[in-house]
């Protein structure tokens, strides 16, 4: 019997080599694979490049339309493999209700749509900066930001993402302004369904990062009466700028605050120009202050941070004379722009990470406070370790239990107690 047993052994090493040589020669495929669909995106991508300045180069004046009217739009030759997208220019409104044109792209997977269209996520981004030219949709990869793209594509949702106000096509900056951040989401998917072979829906699920959270949850707030049609069936937030107040507090004594108010401040003097001068809004500048906000609000936070932090990071203690938040009329306007003033009729998912330092634990765990008190129905995961850049990816899985929980019957809220 031992005879045999020299062979069986030798057999084993052959059997796994062999097994070795197979699993190695699928991942040579696969990593080939991987590198043509890259090559193919990056040339699609920069041949898209080349058409943007006449895409976004808009006539003056532009011609009015109703919210959600496409402008322009043209397909993306360098949308993922499995999905066909266009990148759009549609009318939307600004804080006065006045006709703007605003940029963003339309995404969805290739196949057919289920009966009825296919439910779009109206996805938010975190910032980017607030000049046009910091637009994700101007991207060489216009996708790169849209987190959770890939797992929402493969669950069969169209995704609609909007650049804001004031991005990608010149307009004035909406930087952390509710009612223009929100009408642009939820007017993107208005132009989705006009897209030929979108098959968009009218149902709706909103979905924001940090500022992004800030843009979902007014437009939860406000789709009842902004865009009636929409069937909205939830919102869902990652590390939300839900409570400015909180947010410029816990902030402007950091180089996350100082950036974050020199995007906001152009911003909020160009909006409430017919409440408040120029100088009224600028007055909380120290002159150091006063002289950098305008380069810094030029710079891209993402493809300029180092420019950014090079003029921003000697003015941390020394930008502004007082707290924002108490100090008149900010202390006013923060508060408009904070989500929480109308209760939310539709279920929320709040994801934050407990190790973030620009949305603070505390100011989150405050807001979802705030929406228990309102009777909301949430669902609030708390991510250890988990830091702001990477709570949208942390909050992902969670997410996609929760989607197909909407649209019907159900159970009360376990994290209001």
């Amino acid at each position: 019997m031992r005879t045999g047993a020299p062979a069986a052994h030798a057999r084993r090493p052959r059997r796994t080599r062999r097994i070795l040589l197979i699993v190695g020669i699928v991942l040579i495929v696969v990593l080939a694979l991987a590198a043509a669909e890259f090559a193919r995106r990056y040339v699609e991508g920069q041949a898209d490049l080349k058409t943007d300045p006449a895409f976004y180069t808009l006539p003056s004046p532009v011609p009015s339309g109703d919210p959600g009217a496409i402008i322009r739009s043209e397909p993306i030759a360098s949308a993922p493999t499995g999905s066909s997208a266009w990148r759009v220019i549609y009318h939307s409104q600004n804080l006065a209700g006045e006709d703007i044109p605003v940029s963003g792209v339309v995404i969805v997977p290739d196949g057919p749509a289920p009966a009825g269209g296919r439910t779009v996520i109206a996805w938010a981004h975190p910032t980017t900066g607030a000049a046009a030219k910091c637009a994700p949709s101007l991207g060489l990869d216009p996708f790169q930001y849209i987190e959770g793209l890939h797992e929402l594509l493969a669950e069969g949702y169209a995704i609609a993402a909007t650049d804001y106000p004031g991005l990608g096509v010149e307009g004035e900056s909406s930087y952390l302004l509710g009612v223009p951040e929100s009408n642009s989401v939820l007017d993107i998917v208005r132009a989705a369904r006009r897209i030929d072979g979108a098959d968009a829906s009218s149902r709706v699920v909103l979905w924001g990062h940090s500022q992004g959270g800030q843009a979902v949850l007014f437009a939860a707030q406000r789709a009842a009466s902004y865009a009636p049609e929409l069937e909205v069936q939830g919102v869902a937030v990652a590390a939300p700028a839900a409570d400015l107040n909180a947010l410029m507090t816990d902030d402007i004594v950091n180089l996350s605050g100082v950036t974050i108010a020199s995007l906001a401040i152009p911003a909020y003097a160009a909006a409430y120009a017919d409440r408040f001068t120029s100088d009224e809004i600028t007055a909380i500048l120290t002159p150091a202050g006063e002289k950098a906000t305008p380069k810094m609000a030029e710079l891209c936070l993402l493809t300029q941070t180092k420019e950014l932090h090079a003029i921003a990071d000697p003015l941390v203690g020394g930008y502004v004379t007082s707290d924002p938040a108490t100090t008149e009329p900010w202390k006013t306007l923060l508060q408009e722009n904070s989500a929480g003033g109308q209760p939310l009729a539709v279920p929320v998912f709040v994801g934050q990470g407990e190790a973030d330092e620009l949305v603070l634990p505390s100011a989150t765990e405050k807001y979802v406070t705030l929406l228990c008190s309102q009777q909301a129905d949430v669902t609030f995961h708390r991510y250890p370790d988990v830091t702001h850049g990477l709570a949208a990816y942390a909050a992902l899985p969670d997410l996609l239990l929760w989607l197909p929980t909407l649209g019907g019957a159900r159970e009360p809220s376990k994290d209001c107690g």
